[in-house]
């Protein structure tokens, strides 16, 4: 008893969350770093939009998919 009022599971309806499994990570992943490709592709009018210089959108372009938000990580 005292266990489920420290450690209260996370519910949506009757069923636990589950993490995602490691297929769904790796696809998201290399979603990612489709992303990223394409940012570099966007010209400078549309990086602007963003909020970005050319130099920006080049360095992120630059990154490899492992190196996603932290809160991406299983």
């Amino acid at each position: 008893m005292l266990r489920d009022i420290a450690l209260p599971r996370a519910r949506i309806g009757h069923r636990p969350l589950r993490r995602a499994s490691l297929l769904t990570h790796f696809v998201a992943l290399l979603g990612l770093s489709r992303q990223r490709r394409k940012l570099a592709e966007l010209d400078d009018h549309l990086l602007r939009d963003l909020g970005l210089t050319r130099r920006q959108a080049l360095e992120e372009a630059k990154r490899g998919f492992w190196d996603a938000p932290s809160h991406w990580r299983l």
